[in-house]
C-alpha cells in the first residue's frame, strides 16, 4: 500500500516560524517524488536536477495549484500520469518550491507567495477556497437500511489508527506524526493525550507513526518509524512504545520504548515500516513489518541500501507482550504490506495487503504460520512477472495465494481487490451484530494513489463474506464515496467508527485536507 510513508504533519512548528518547506515536502510530495527527489523512472518524474523546473517554470508552479496531467518530458524522459493538486496556501507552496529549488543539486530561481498568488489567480481555481470547494463535498453517503451515519468529529490532522480506550467509552486517535488524541462519542472536540515530543526522540529523524493497539491489560502500544539520515546507509529506526497498564485510579504516563530495531530505509518512495499491531486470541502481539521496496528491487539512491528486502521486513512478527526484552518470531513472510488484520470467532487471521505500482490486484489473505505469500516473486495469482527485475520463485518455495473475490464489488473475479484501491483497516463482526453485518468482515479502502483508467479504485467501505474452504469471498460496497478511509473500529453498542484520512474522495482531490471521524450505528 502506498499509504503514507511521507505523511508528516507540522503541528510542532513554532508559531513565529514560517512554513517548513522540507516538512511540507515530506507530507505532500515525497510519496511520489521520493525522499531525495529522485522520483521513479517512467512513473513519477524526478525533481532532483529536473530541467522541467527551469524550462517550464510556470507550468511547474501551477501543477500543485490545479493538478497536472498529460505528457511532460523531464530530463529527456516522457511521463504521462496525473498529479493531484495540493491543499496548501500560497506561503506554504512557496516554502515547498524553495526547498525543491535549493535541494538535490537544483539551482533554480526561488519563488515567493506573491508569485504563487499571481499564478493561482490565472488558473482554474483562483483561490485556495475555490479549489477546496470544487474537490470536497459535504454530503455523507447513504448508509444501509436500518443504520444511520453521522460525522462524529472533525479533525485538525490526518489520522492513521483508532483504538478503544480501556474505560470502554473514549476512543484513542493516532496521527501520522505520533500525536495521540482522545475523543468521546457524543462530543465534537478532541483532547490531546500525548504529544509526539513527549515520547519520540526527534533526533533520530522524521517520524511516521502508523500502528496503535490496546492489550487486555490496558497497555497502549504505538509503532513508529523514523528516517535516520545520519546513518550510512540511511536507516529506518523502528520502535514500539508502550504505556503501563491503565486504571481508573492511575492515568497513563507517556509511553516508553518497549522494543527497538533498525532496517535500511526504503527505496524511493517505499518505506512501509511498522504499521498495524494487534493482540491475537492467543495473547501474543502481532506486528506488520512492511516491505522497504516496491517489488524487491535493489535501488540506486545514493546512501540508501541496495539490498532489497531484509529478514525482518515484508513479514508479520509475533511477540510476547509479557517479555521485558521481547524478541521477534516471524509468523509469515512474503507480505508486501498488511495494513490491517484481525481474527474471526474461529481464530482465522485475515489480512489486507497492498500491491505494487504494477497494476496487480490488492490482496486478502488468510495468515497462517510458516506460509509465504509471494512477495516479491509473485503478486496476487499472476503467473507473469510484474517487472523485468522480478526474481524467479526460489526452488522449493510454496506460495499461498490470496482469496478470490466473487463480487459484485471491489474487484469481482480478481484475487482479491482492484489494483491501487488500498484495502486498509479491517474488523470482524460476529453473528450477534444487526443485519446486514453479522458474520462478516468490514474493510476500508483508502483509494487509489496512481492513475488507472477504469476500474473500481476504493474510497469506500466493503463488506466481505469469506468462504475459507473455497478460499473466496463475496464483496458488497456499504459506504461510498468516503474520504480515504484508513481505519475502522468496533464500539460498544454495536457501533462502528471510520477514520477518514482526509476529505478527498477522488485521486484528483489530492491529500491536503485534514480528516474526520464517521459514526455508523443502528437506528433505534
Amino acid at each position: 500500500m502506498r499509504l503514507p510513508a511521507f505523511l508528516l504533519s507540522i503541528l510542532a512548528t513554532p508559531l513565529n516560524a514560517g512554513p517548513d518547506g522540507a516538512a511540507l515536502y515530506q507530507q505532500h510530495c515525497a510519496m511520489c517524488h521520493g525522499q531525495e527527489g529522485l522520483g521513479m523512472p517512467g512513473v513519477f518524474p524526478p525533481l532532483a536536477k529536473a530541467d522541467f523546473l527551469v524550462n517550464e517554470r510556470e507550468r511547474a508552479l501551477k501543477g500543485p495549484l490545479e493538478g497536472l496531467s498529460g505528457k511532460i518530458t523531464v530530463n529527456g524522459q516522457e511521463y504521462n500520469g496525473a498529479m493531484p493538486p495540493a491543499f496548501l496556501d500560497d506561503e506554504q507552496l512557496s516554502a515547498v518550491f524553495n526547498h525543491v529549488f535549493t535541494s538535490w543539486g537544483n539551482v533554480v530561481k526561488q519563488t515567493s507567495p506573491e508569485e504563487i498568488t499571481a499564478i493561482r489567480a490565472t488558473g482554474k481555481f483562483p483561490t485556495l477556497d475555490a479549489l477546496k470547494a470544487s474537490m470536497v463535498g459535504d454530503k455523507l453517503p447513504d448508509p444501509p437500511a436500518g443504520w444511520k451515519l453521522a460525522v462524529g468529529g472533525e479533525l485538525s490532522f490526518s489520522p492513521s489508527r483508532l483504538a478503544l480506550h480501556p474505560d470502554g467509552h473514549q476512543v484513542i486517535v493516532l496521527s501520522t506524526r505520533g500525536d495521540v488524541w482522545l475523543w468521546k462519542p457524543g462530543t465534537t472536540d478532541l483532547t490531546p493525550l500525548f504529544r509526539n515530543e513527549t515520547y519520540i526522540d526527534a533526533n533520530l529523524g522524521d517520524q511516521l507513526v502508523m500502528g496503535m493497539a490496546m492489550d487486555t491489560k490496558g497497555r497502549l502500544y504505538i509503532a513508529s518509524n523514523q528516517c535516520n539520515k545520519n546513518a550510512s546507509p540511511v536507516r529506518n529506526e523502528m520502535t514500539i512504545f508502550r504505556t503501563e497498564a491503565w486504571s481508573s485510579a492511575k492515568e497513563w504516563a507517556a509511553p516508553k520504548p518497549w522494543f527497538k530495531t533498525q532496517a535500511p530505509y526504503g527505496i524511493g518512495p517505499y518505506n512501509h515500516g511498522l504499521s498495524h499491531l494487534a493482540q491475537g486470541p492467543d495473547g501474543f502481539l502481532y506486528v506488520n513489518s512492511g516491505a522497504r521496496t516496491d517489488s524487491g528491487e535493489a535501488g540506486t539512491q545514493p546512501n540508501y541500501a541496495t539490498t532489497g528486502e531484509e529478514p525482518t521486513t515484508a513479514v508479520i512478527w509475533k511477540m510476547d507482550p509479557e517479555a521485558e526484552k521481547p524478541e521477534i518470531e516471524i509468523l509469515a513472510s512474503g507480505l508486501r504490506n498488511n495494513y490491517g488484520f484481525c481474527w474471526d470467532d474461529d481464530g482465522h487471521m485475515v489480512a489486507t495487503e497492498n500491491g505494487p505500482d504494477a497494476h496487480a490486484p490488492e490482496e486478502l489473505n488468510l495468515i497462517e504460520k510458516g506460509r509465504h505469500y509471494g512477495f516479491p516473486y509473485q503478486f496476487s495469482d499472476w503467473t507473469e512477472k510484474a517487472y523485468p527485475h522480478t526474481a524467479d520463485v526460489p526452488q522449493g518455495l510454496e506460495i499461498t495465494h490470496p482469496f478470490r473475490n466473487k463480487g459484485p464489488h471491489g474487484g469481482s473475479g480478481l484475487a482479491s481487490f482492484d489494483p491501487h484501491s488500498c484495502p486498509s483497516g479491517i474488523v470482524w463482526l460476529g453473528e450477534e451484530w444487526p443485519a446486514p453485518f453479522g458474520g462478516s468482515f468490514l474493510t476500508t479502502r483508502f483509494g487509489n494513489l496512481l492513475k488507472l483508467d477504469g476500474g473500481d479504485v476504493g474510497f469506500d467501505l466493503l463488506q466481505l463474506h469469506v468462504d475459507f474452504k473455497d478460499r473466496s469471498f463475496t464483496s458488497k460496497r456499504i459506504l461510498s464515496p468516503l474520504g480515504r478511509p484508513v481505519d475502522i473500529l468496533k464500539l460498544p453498542g454495536q457501533r462502528l467508527l471510520v477514520a477518514e484520512y482526509n476529505r478527498a474522495t477522488t485521486l484528483a482531490a489530492g491529500m491536503g485536507t485534514p480528516g474526520r471521524l464517521l459514526l455508523l450505528q443502528p437506528e433505534r
